[in-house]
């Protein structure tokens, strides 16, 4: 296993500014946050791309995952001097009027979205470089963002390398009794084929109720791996040895598609960028405590990659 460790950063916090901003689309209105330094220098930034289903702008998802995961990654990277913009994606939170039934949103509309966000930063003098990073599924987003889109490099913080249909299967293989596994491997067959289905039992219906099908087909078509392999800028993977969603062979298959990337494994960081033990009980309690800290080497990661990338 490469890994490339970063030393600590040794300087003071800087004072901390936030800005509304938002994004005129021609499907609605996206809204987010610009957190930044104060200061009257050019500076990086960098845009956050949240996870799957109804994850904000924060990291927060309303069925109990208040986590402010991504809340305090923007903060602590102002106090080092670098921007962040991160939003809420269409069909969530302040942007929910933008696409207010899922059965209309896709992956292609996420990227398009992310890559207007982009362009707005691209254009903003009061940045020198833009990056785009994503958590979990949003790493697919900065991924396909970064296809044809020119940013200054990006990062994959516990993205998946596999099609997320493979990721299910492997999932619901130790979940589901096997009358259920049945069946939900003949849905996701036929999803992966590129057609609905009505026939979903009870228990299935919260993954695969008829209104999210359109957009598992449409992610369900994307290659995570591939993907990060052609986005055309420095890359950075960031995996924690104690994720329970995304695992280290993930990272490794990110780092086999584009050898060049920087790769570093943080001990003991789970899915939501905490410290935490591989506990059941500490792992899911840590979903809803926005008070515990994000792990210091991510910040430190993030900051050093960011700060040495050239343009």
């Amino acid at each position: 296993m490469t890994l490339t460790l970063f030393a600590p950063l040794a300087q003071a916090a800087q004072a901390v500014l936030q800005r509304p901003v938002n994004l005129q689309t021609s499907q609605g209105t996206l809204f987010g946050t610009l957190e930044l330094p104060k200061t009257d220098a050019q500076m990086p930034v960098v845009l956050l791309i949240a996870g799957s289903g109804p994850t904000d702008r924060n990291g927060n998802n309303p069925g109990g995952g208040h986590n402010d995961t991504l809340r305090r990654l923007a903060k602590q990277l102002a106090q080092r001097g670098i921007a962040t913009l991160r939003y809420d994606k269409r069909g969530v939170a302040a942007s929910r009027p933008a696409t207010p039934n899922e059965r209309d949103l896709s992956v292609e509309q996420y990227v398009a979205d992310a890559q207007g966000w982009l362009k707005m930063l691209r254009g903003d003098a009061r940045f020198n470089k833009v990056f785009v990073a994503g958590h979990s599924e949003g790493a697919l987003i900065a991924s396909l963002s970064a296809d044809k889109f020119k940013v200054d490099g990006i990062v994959s913080i516990a993205g998946s390398s596999r099609p997320i249909d493979q990721v299910l299967r492997e999932q619901l293989s130790y979940r589901l009794p096997p009358a259920l596994l049945g069946k939900s491997s003949t849905i996701l067959d036929s999803l992966i084929a590129g057609k609905p289905t009505l026939d979903v039992p009870q228990e299935l219906e919260v993954l695969f109720r008829p209104t999210v099908q359109p957009y598992l087909i449409s992610l369900f078509r994307q290659d995570p791996a591939k993907a990060f392999s052609q986005a055309n800028a420095p890359a950075l993977i960031i995996q924690g040895d104690h994720d329970i969603q995304v695992d280290v062979a993930d990272a490794l298959r990110l780092k086999e598609a584009r050898p060049d990337a920087q790769l570093v494994v943080i001990k003991g960081m789970n899915h939501v960028l905490r410290i935490v033990p591989l506990d059941m009980k500490a792992q899911l309690a840590s979903y809803d405590n926005p008070k515990l800290p994000l792990a210091r080497e991510l910040i430190d990661a993030l900051s050093q990659f960011i700060e040495h990338t050239e343009q």
